[in-house]
This record gives structure tokens, C-alpha cells and sequence, in this order.
């Protein structure tokens, strides 16, 4: 048995990923329908969302470091993706706990 896949994505502060659906996973995991569970860490991103590849049409929210987003039903399969990072957004605990700069800890 081949474990699901789990993705990490860091952005730098000028980061940014298109708008795009998940579906590189197993053909077992797909059909299950397993969630897609997102973890918010670090710097906030404006993250975007709908049922079309649009961005003019996709909704936006804030993520913040501490955030949990999961596709999972009927949206799992939703386009997402993030259109920008807030610099120096990061919790100032997660900063100085970490010690590195707020605009390097994007995750």
C-alpha cells in the first residue's frame, strides 16, 4: 500500500501559486474521496477559490498562520490557489521562537 500524498508549499514573499484543482493522487485515494487539509503557518496569503478556473470570479479569504482549510465532499475538488503573501504578518511569537525574519517564514 502507497501512502497518500501530503505537499508543502513555501512561499518566499513575492510567492504564488495559480489557480488549480488536486487531483494527483492515487486513483483509490481520489475515489474515496479523501480530504485535501491545508495548514496556514507563518506569514497570511490571500487565498482565492470557486468552481472555475477564473480569478476574477474566484472568492478570496485571508489566511492566517494557525489557519486549517479542508476541501472535502463536494469541494474537493475546488480551484484554488494563492494570489498573494503578506509580509511580515507572522505571529511575532512564531517569529522569535524560530528566529528567523517575519518574511522568510511563509509556509
Amino acid at each position: 500500500m502507497t501512502p497518500d500524498i501530503c505537499i508543502v508549499n513555501f512561499y518566499s514573499t513575492s510567492g504564488r501559486l495559480g489557480l488549480h484543482q488536486d487531483r494527483d493522487e492515487r486513483e483509490e485515494s481520489l475515489q474515496k474521496g479523501l480530504p485535501v487539509v491545508s495548514f496556514s503557518i507563518g506569514d497570511s496569503a490571500e487565498f482565492l477559490y470557486g468552481d472555475q478556473r477564473d480569478v476574477e470570479k474566484a472568492e478570496n479569504v485571508l489566511l492566517e498562520s494557525g489557519d486549517v482549510l479542508i476541501f472535502g465532499g463536494d469541494s474537493r475538488h475546488v480551484y484554488h490557489g494563492v494570489s498573494s503573501i503578506i509580509s511580515n504578518s507572522a505571529p511575532e511569537e512564531l517569529v522569535q521562537d524560530l528566529e528567523v525574519s517575519s518574511g522568510d517564514l511563509v509556509l
